[in-house]
């Protein structure tokens, strides 16, 4: 038995002192030169989940919900890898889930005692504009209701709002212009003429509520259908749900406008404004927070507004930020309240299928995704949502006609107390970039896009993309046959950063087929992936790995090390230090780690808390994984887990870590964490 198997034969010592021990006993045996050694086992937590299983976790991307009175949720989402597509919740709690995963268009749900109605998705069978019913207690579907005419839509909500009053179904038909009223056995009664329908709500009455979202109106109707009052919202305003608060006689509005607010009107009589729940502006407001920042009352979209018998109040939260359904829709974020307006638990699932970067200005101690900004352990701190859509509209990450839908992705790098994000796709050949400064917060400002005209390029980005500690750009531009740099010259006085002319490099001879980039600057170290022999898939890694020192000071030539992957599933990869981290598709959710100086396996990072997290199946993007070397000398790896709608945080420390790299790593990143806080120009 050699001397790792040793060590790792009396595991159950504690990680702490068994780290000591390995690091002691390495130091005396090994020189600084033999890096492949015992190394401590890692240790593994999660982010961007409430919950870190996939029995426990909360769903993905609740777009709409209902609230039995007896204070259980239910959330309709149009995709959840893991579970079905109506959740449900109960005291903070998953309660399981109704349906298959993307049995839902997600856009809308109602409920009585007995059942739970549901907009679905477009079903090659029977088309769109559908709405299933389900029992609640068996959960099995037992009707199916044709709501519109119209058969063909496979993504936009075609049934935007539902509510049920005593034996009637109410059904809003989008592109029909009108509200259908149904028995809740299925039978048609009668119809309600309205343009573009939304949200509804029924009051005690028994008289019907519409929300029209773009004309910024809610009408009444009377329940044979005749038109009573029309509340119009302030400007801008865009009613995104509706309750009626039986204790109140109050009609809740939730403005998905720049307000961000819920608006409380009195509709006993003639409507009236009575008062408002949550920020003024929402995440967006810079009275009382940083634009930007999330918090209880800091909504985003409210998208759903209910209450128990007991009066606690649920306010379900859909932040903004696209994914890859329906372009604009970005997470789940339900809070809960007491009936004297305090928040006494929250749900969060703010990503799917994407990744989060640490962030080397502190030090790791906060992580940015394409959309999201996260901070802490054991799911962390959702902190801010780095989407305006009020300032900038045309963001390609809310774009519903980008063909790049999705940027959950994202590469960060903070130079001279510049942020720079660049956000980008599952598997992508564009890519989305974006710079902070002061005055906006945690807002990301959209700058360019690769390819595109600030580059001078169409080609397609198939041949691999970094962007490095330093700023500069790496890019394999697709039929080029070259490796393209764009050097970062500098900022511009909004923080808006520039790069110089773009200078191209031979692609070396012995890779026949490039697909992934990636430069570390500290070493002048540059890591290129040959694609699989045969393939034509870019967006594999391959089995052949190149690792070329002193790229820049003219080796470009000679790789040493070659590491030569045993699995032709290799689908991602990241690097800091003196470690290559390799993730693998269709095959185990574990992450190789590979010395960047003798090419040897270093260490596999595994799932080493599985009765807390869940480290997923596999990953199944490119760029789904980022590394960190912290000033600790240990590293911080993110993964995307698509499975449970989080991020896995892997942190190891090389026990045969030479004094010298931890010194660098602290010199260099302390120096980063000096020049960028959270909350300084950014």
């Amino acid at each position: 038995m050699d001397a790792c198997n040793a060590w790792r034969a009396i595991e159950e010592i504690s990680l702490m002192f068994f780290k000591g021990l390995c690091t002691a006993f390495v130091a005396v045996m090994l020189t600084a030169t033999a890096a492949s050694v015992c190394e401590a086992q890692n240790t593994t937590d999660w982010l961007a989940n409430t919950y870190g299983t996939n029995t426990t976790r909360a769903g993905n991307v609740a777009r709409s919900m209902w609230v039995a009175p007896e204070g259980v949720i239910y959330t309709s989402s149009m995709w959840d890898e893991n579970e079905g597509g109506i959740a449900i919740y109960q005291n903070g709690q998953n309660s399981g889930s109704i349906g298959a995963q993307g049995e839902f268009q997600g856009g809308a749900i109602t409920g009585n005692a007995t059942s739970v109605f549901a907009a679905l998705q477009f079903n090659s069978t029977y088309g769109s504009g559908k709405v299933g019913r389900y029992n609640r207690t068996s959960h099995a579907r037992d009707l199916l209701i044709t709501v519109s005419a119209t058969t063909t839509q496979q993504l936009a909500d075609v049934v935007t709002g539902l509510a049920t009053s005593g034996s009637l179904l109410y059904a809003s038909d989008f592109p029909g212009n009108r509200v259908r009223v149904f028995s809740t056995a299925g039978v048609w009664q009668h119809d309600i003429s309205v343009t573009a329908p939304g949200a509804l709500a029924l009051d005690a009455q028994g008289n019907l509520w519409v929300a029209q979202q773009s004309a910024g109106t809610v009408i009444q109707f009377s329940p044979s259908g005749t038109r009573l009052n029309t509340i119009q919202l302030p400007a801008k305003a865009q009613p995104a749900s509706l309750y009626f608060d039986p204790s109140s006689a109050q009609l809740w509005i939730g403005d998905e406008g720049p307000d961000m607010n819920i608006k409380l009107y009195n509709v006993s009589s003639t409507p009236s404004l009575a008062g408002t729940f949550g920020v003024q502006g929402g995440y967006l407001d810079t009275t009382a927070g940083i634009k930007g920042q999330v918090g209880s009352l800091r909504f985003t979209r409210v998208t759903g507004i209910g209450k128990d018998s007991a009066g606690n109040l649920y306010v379900l939260n859909n932040p903004w930020g696209g994914t890859w359904d329906l372009g604009r829709n970005g997470g789940t974020d339900l809070h809960a309240y007491d009936n004297t307006g305090r928040q006494i638990w929250q749900l969060q699932s703010v990503n799917f299928e994407g990744n989060a970067a640490p962030d080397p200005a502190t030090d790791g101690a906060m992580f940015y995704s394409g959309m999201n900004i996260y901070s802490g352990t054991s799911g962390g701190t959702f902190v801010a949502n780095t989407v305006d859509p009020i300032t900038y509209p045309s963001d390609p990450r809310i774009n519903p006609a980008d063909h790049e839908r999705g940027e959950h992705f994202a590469q960060l790098a903070s130079v001279n107390g510049h942020r720079m994000l660049v956000a980008e796709g599952q598997n992508t050949d564009t890519f989305y970039f974006f710079h902070f400064n002061a005055a906006s917060g945690y807002i990301a400002i959209p700058d360019s896009t690769l390819p595109g005209t600030a580059f001078n390029t169409t080609a397609p980005v198939r041949n691999g993309f970094c962007l490095d500690s330093k700023g500069d750009i790496w890019a394999g531009l697709d039929k080029t046959n070259v490796i393209t740099h764009y050097p970062l010259t500098g900022f511009d006085a909004n923080g808006k950063p520039l790069w110089g002319a773009p200078v191209t490099m031979p692609i070396p001879a012995t890779i026949t087929q490039l697909t992934r980039i990636i430069y570390l600057p500290e070493s002048d170290t540059m890591i290129l992936t040959q694609g699989l022999s045969g393939s034509t898939d870019w967006t594999a890694v391959g089995q052949r790995i190149e690792v070329y020192h002193g790229w820049l000071a003219g080796n470009r030539s000679t790789p040493n090390p070659v590491i030569n992957l045993t699995s032709a599933n290799a689908k991602s990869i990241a690097a800091a230090g003196n470690d290559l981290f390799v993730g693998y598709v269709q095959t185990t959710p574990n992450i190789d780690a590979f010395n960047l100086t003798t090419g040897k396996l270093d260490t596999t990072l595994i799932d080493s808390n599985p009765n807390t997290v869940n480290v997923g199946n596999d990953v199944d993007s490119m760029y789904g994984l980022r590394a960190y070397l912290r000033s600790t000398g240990d590293y911080l790896v993110t993964k995307d887990d698509y499975n449970d709608a989080s991020i896995v945080a892997f942190r190891w420390t090389p026990a045969a870590a030479s004094t010298a790299a931890a010194s660098t790593a602290s010199t260099v990143n302390a120096a980063k964490s000096a020049a960028v806080s959270p909350f300084s120009a950014r």
